[in-house]
């Protein structure tokens, strides 16, 4: 599957006359709890040629191929948009650039948007934007007899990262089962048997009620809840990301 995504990757490389520089796997196979039947998730970063940035007009700042066949779901950011979005803490761009599986990058790129990312992290906005994703994910298991087992662990996961970043004020590793250190063993030890079932299943896989996990998900929230609003906000300096876009650009100019 590696060489068919770089292949597509290459593809529209030509087809749109950009520079990729950097391409990872995205969702449930980047944080290890993929389904049997578990799309890929590519998302990569790119830049144009400098005179796109010239116009007067501003251009289209995505690409996206529909999921196809070989259940591929692949979409870029502009380099722009990118940075601007990640100048208000945008997580996606914070998840991507910590991806096990990465697909390409740039060298020169990765370690100062690397650097980028973590001057830009805020974590009151952070976990903020988890806590939403976690009690949607858990209201919708506790509303089921039998709640997808998919639901359960995108509520897990936001539950984890939201503790990972009070209690060590830094982005949480991308890969789920590295941050269990923070989980006491009855809990670490269901989610774990949980992670080899899903391995096995399809993502609507049903599952039935875990009442250890659901106290769990109550107390994380109600903790992750406590503490967010006094959390430190990001502040990294613009000047220095505006002078990384303008370095990128002109070292893809040709």
């Amino acid at each position: 599957m590696n060489a068919l995504i770089v292949k597509k990757l290459n593809g529209l490389s030509e087809r749109h006359d950009i520079t990729i520089l950097y391409a990872c796997e995205s969702g449930s196979r980047a944080w290890g709890f993929p389904s049997s039947d578990s799309d890929y998730d590519v998302r990569f970063i790119y830049a144009h040629k400098p005179d796109w940035y010239l116009s007067l007009q501003e251009g289209k700042d995505t690409i996206n191929l529909p999921i196809d066949e070989n259940e591929l779901d692949i979409t870029g950011w502009e380099l722009k948009k990118t940075l601007k979005l990640l100048q208000k803490s945008n997580v996606s761009p914070q998840e991507w650039i910590e991806s096990p599986i990465v697909y390409h990058q740039d060298d020169g790129f990765v370690t100062p948007f690397r650097d980028l990312c973590q001057a830009f992290f805020s974590p009151k906005s952070v976990i903020h934007h988890y806590q939403t994703i976690c009690k949607k994910y858990y209201e919708s298991v506790k509303e089921s007899e039998e709640p997808k087992l998919k639901s359960y662990f995108y509520s897990l996961r936001t539950a984890l990262i939201g503790m990972w970043i009070r209690e060590m004020d830094t982005m949480p590793p991308i890969v789920f089962e590295e941050m269990l250190t923070l989980v006491e063993t009855p809990v670490k030890e269901r989610i774990i048997e949980l992670m080899e079932i899903k391995s096995q299943e399809n993502e609507t896989y049903l599952h039935g009620q875990e009442p250890v996990i659901n106290n769990f998900l109550k107390q994380a929230i109600k903790e992750n809840g406590r503490y967010a609003n006094d959390l430190r906000v990001g502040k990294g300096d613009v000047s220095i990301m505006n002078a990384f876009f303008l370095k990128t650009v002109k070292n893809h100019a040709s």
